[in-house]
């Protein structure tokens, strides 16, 4: 009888099995909006910049200053840093960046790519971002003109020596000693990262203010937290607007027509009732088609959900941001499980009016 049913009206079971498909792809959008984020804010603050505190000097100040910073009590790690425009060269395009100069060892700030994996920092050459290295379209090996915009004002050539998947800016990374002899300014700093006691947190930061040589001082904890509340402002917000429209559509697609379909055979069921089978072999009879559909919708929603989540991921690739492609078995099985519940409410609802049919009253209806 259900295949029967399921011929009698292909043009309901095809919209009901897009509308379905549709609520699993917007709610597979709307899990997959918030992996990747928090794929995105794990790697930039707990991998890449691990940190306690990060200070950006007033000026250029001799690299002798760590020694200074490493004496302060609670301060177990120093690493300074060395920051210079550039605007770097491949034939016809160019684009102004700021390379960052790290220790060859730095175990503060390191170059992570998208996978999680450490990027070594080469002796010399640079580590470009991926999206830079397509904009001037250089790959790992060829040579990039370096102009320097401040200082010495050098312009020197220095080979690509690897590429970064990154998701914050556009970075440019050398070793420290490279770019102090390229730049023709040695031993000069522009900053330092701090690694300390939890407890001497609120000392340092009274210390640190009464330097008038440090501008700056930026926790990645703080940020982490601020960006965790932008994201539940937003991002969470909009992630439940998904999942309330997506349950919507889901138990109102499967709802109705599992109620048309109740009205349009309620002599059938009525006369089967009478015949002696039970309420639950009824009731299994009617919605054993929309089972069906919904088991054969959810499939497609990932399918479609996978495409307009690649869709989204590459599109948006701006200088200051990108969105990880982030996929995970619990996205599909969310996604799943969620339209599965409002299908079993839908089903609920729709059996309790199965229930409550007067069999003779509608035995009695003409059709």
């Amino acid at each position: 009888m259900i295949l029967r049913n399921l011929e009698r009206k292909p043009v309901q079971g095809f919209f009901s099995t897009l509308g379905i498909a549709l609520s699993v792809a917007i709610l597979t959008m709307g899990f997959f909006m918030f992996d990747s984020v928090q794929h995105m804010m794990d790697l930039q603050f707990r991998h890449i910049q691990r940190e306690d505190l990060a200070l950006t000097f007033r000026e250029q100040l001799p690299e002798a200053v760590q020694f200074e910073l490493a004496n302060l009590d609670g301060v177990n790690r120093v690493e300074t840093y060395r920051t210079v425009a550039a605007r770097l060269r491949a034939g016809h395009l160019e684009d102004e960046v700021a390379i960052q100069g790290l220790d060859f060892d730095s175990q503060l700030r390191r170059i992570i790519n998208s996978r999680g994996a450490e990027i070594p920092l080469p002796a010399d050459g640079l580590v470009l971002s991926t999206m830079l290295a397509r904009r001037l379209q250089v790959e790992p090996g060829d040579q990039l003109i370096v102009e320097f915009l401040q200082g010495k004002r050098r312009s020197v050539t220095v080979p690509v020596n690897g590429l970064i998947e990154d998701y914050l800016g556009l970075s440019v990374y050398m070793s420290k000693a490279a770019l102090w002899q390229l730049s023709g300014e040695p031993t000069l700093v522009n900053g330092a990262f701090l690694s300390i006691d939890e407890s001497a947190r609120d000392e340092i930061n009274t210390t640190l203010k009464e330097y008038p040589a440090v501008t700056g001082v930026a926790s990645p904890a703080s940020m982490l937290e601020s960006f965790e509340e932008v994201l539940a402002e937003s991002l969470l917000v909009s992630s439940g607007f998904l999942l309330g429209f997506a349950g919507v559509i889901a138990v109102g697609v499967i709802y109705n027509a599992a109620r048309i379909s109740l009205s349009e055979r309620g002599r059938e069921l009525a006369s089967l009732r009478v015949m002696g089978l039970h309420r639950r072999e009824v009731a299994m009879l009617l919605l054993g088609e929309q089972g069906i559909v919904t088991f054969f919708a959810i499939p497609l929603g990932w399918g479609i959900g996978y495409a307009l989540c690649y869709a989204i991921a590459t599109g948006i690739q701006t200088d200051i941001y990108r969105i990880p492609f982030v996929t995970d078995v619990r996205t599909f099985l969310w996604s799943g499980s969620y339209i599965a519940l409002a299908a079993f409410v839908s089903g609920w609802i729709v059996k309790r009016r199965l229930d409550q049919i007067e069999l003779v009253e509608v035995l009695k209806t003409r059709e």
